[in-house]
């Protein structure tokens, strides 16, 4: 079948990540995307790493340096292989420093990081808060923004993504709340764009407690429709193609305009 040039073949790979086991995750998710037709993936946060670490020093002692890393290599020759892209959740170290981060990975491989501007709960005793503007990548000459996880909490990041031309919102996430799904239905509203959200599933049993993970992977599309959400407790990878024309349209009614309409003076800051 022809592809039509205004699709985008996008989607998610929702598993559960083994905590400390980034060799064991890595090899799992090749696996499971080897037989996967895609132009983007989006894959869970801290996905090769695990999640609930029990401080700062376990976090930097699991972190790489995306610059320099197996993983991204392996991520990449994927990537090649296919002719496709990731977004994917990353620990990563920069010297003294590690950070929640989120990868763009292509056929010539790394191409953008974007770190986590908001730390959600405990992650602020482990993860450095994000220092890296938000900005928009290109993908099959479409547009796409990144965010993490609790990012979703705060409408500010996917508005400034928008008002950068993001058509796509690419969010890979470890939940263990129960709004965001909801919430990211109203982000592709009030922005008229796309959002993948990436989940995992099970549990970090660790011995300083247990966090459980949501799952409900989902894509969203303009005008706030669900156009697929995953099962809570089971792998699942599902790709579709989005039409990305739709969040080209940013009209709520022929005399709104969600983008030009706003009235940034009367708004905080």
């Amino acid at each position: 079948m022809q592809r039509k040039s205004n699709e985008l073949l996008a989607g998610y790979c929702q598993f559960r990540p083994r905590f400390g086991r980034v060799r064991e995750n890595l090899e799992g998710v090749i696996r499971a995307l080897r037989q996967v037709r895609a132009d983007l993936i989006v894959l869970p946060e801290l996905p090769f790493t695990g999640y609930h670490f029990r401080d700062r020093s376990e976090a930097l002692a699991l972190a790489e340096d995306p610059r320099d890393s197996d993983t991204v290599a392996a991520l990449a020759r994927l990537c090649k292989r296919k002719r496709m892209h990731l977004v994917t959740g990353f620990a990563e170290r920069r010297r003294d420093r590690v950070f929640n981060s989120a990868l763009l990975i292509g056929p010539q491989g790394l191409r953008h990081v974007y770190r986590k501007l908001h730390l959600f709960k405990d992650e602020k005793s482990c993860f450095d808060p994000g220092d890296i503007d938000l900005s928009v990548q290109t993908v099959n000459d479409f547009r796409i923004g990144m965010m993490v996880c609790f990012d979703w909490a705060f409408p500010e990041v996917a508005r400034t993504l928008a008002l950068k031309g993001a058509q796509l919102l690419c969010h890979p996430a470890n939940l263990v709340l129960a709004h965001c799904q909801q919430a990211m239905l109203t982000r592709s509203l009030e922005n008229a764009v796309y959002a993948v959200t990436a989940n995992r599933t099970g549990a970090d049993r660790r011995p300083h407690g247990v966090l459980r993970f949501t799952g409900g992977s989902q894509i969203t599309a303009p005008g706030g429709r669900l156009l697929h959400r995953a099962p809570a407790a089971r792998a699942k990878i599902h790709v579709t193609a989005l039409d990305m024309s739709a969040a080209g349209n940013k009209w709520l009614t022929p005399r709104n305009h969600l983008l030009r309409d706003r009235r940034p003076e009367f708004y905080l800051a």
